[in-house]
């Protein structure tokens, strides 16, 4: 059964329509990446998921049971505020310093328990807001351009990481993004939006399909290669993959 299904679905606000009869579904332990020009729809396509955004028609239909974990595209905490990571973490949820030590280790961080989150790089603090989705072992991630204002190495290796969890836990991940040349690699199956679903299909066929040209233009085309290249290197080289350079990390 897949864990979510999105039928006819449209949403409008007033007169303005920004989805229009979009049908997706996620089956367990996917990579589904939506990408999509600036107002195609992708971040009201996720709020519907969530239950932020009411249908104006279709439905969206969750696995009973099914626990999600939500990683957001950004989140200000007040830099004099002074709180560690463990305390972060545990905010809202009755969870033990072993479980948070546990999901900063999926993330790829384990030595940061007790920093302070003042104190963390962009790549650090994403890894964090990650492993705090882990925390609870979910069935399914959902990541709101998580990768927002890193740069492309440190892009690179969040979705590395991501490659990773899947691979450690089986979780499913749904991922909004605006650096297709980045994410693809890592995706089973890559969804272009503009209001409704250009094409899909795994990351190959979408980057050769005219309707990707016509939004993108060709020129990722290359990019795509040459980050798959690289990707299939560390593969090749699995110490490397699992524990990027300190540098990409952050």
């Amino acid at each position: 059964m897949a864990l979510i299904t999105v039928e006819n679905l449209s949403v409008r606000y007033g007169a303005h329509t920004v989805l229009s009869r979009v049908d997706m579904a996620v089956e367990p332990g996917e990579i589904v990446t939506i990408v999509g020009p600036n107002g195609s729809g992708k971040t009201s396509l996720l709020r519907a998921i969530i239950g932020a955004t009411r249908p104006s028609s279709g439905q969206v239909s969750l696995k009973p049971g099914l626990k999600i974990g939500y990683v957001p595209q950004k989140l200000h905490v007040d830099p004099t505020l002074p709180i560690s990571v463990e305390r972060f973490m545990r905010l809202t949820d009755r969870v033990s310093r072993t479980q948070c030590g546990l999901a900063l280790e999926t993330a790829g961080v384990p030595d940061l328990l007790h920093r302070q989150m003042s104190q963390l790089s962009g790549g650090q603090f994403q890894r964090v807001l990650l492993a705090r989705a882990l925390i609870n072992r979910p069935d399914i991630l959902l990541l709101d351009e998580a990768t927002q204002g890193l740069d492309q190495r440190g892009s690179a290796s969040f979705y590395q990481q991501i490659e990773a969890v899947r691979r450690e836990t089986g979780c499913a991940i749904l991922m909004i993004s605006h650096e297709l040349h980045v994410v693809m690699s890592a995706s089973d199956r890559v969804i272009c939006l503009n209001g409704h679903v250009c094409c899909e299909g795994s990351p190959a066929v979408v980057a050769s399909a005219p309707e990707y040209r016509a939004l993108f233009g060709t020129g990722t085309g290359g990019a795509l290669a040459l980050y798959r290249h690289e990707h299939d290197h560390h593969h090749d080289h699995e110490h490397d993959h699992d524990h990027p350079p300190k540098e990409a990390a952050e």
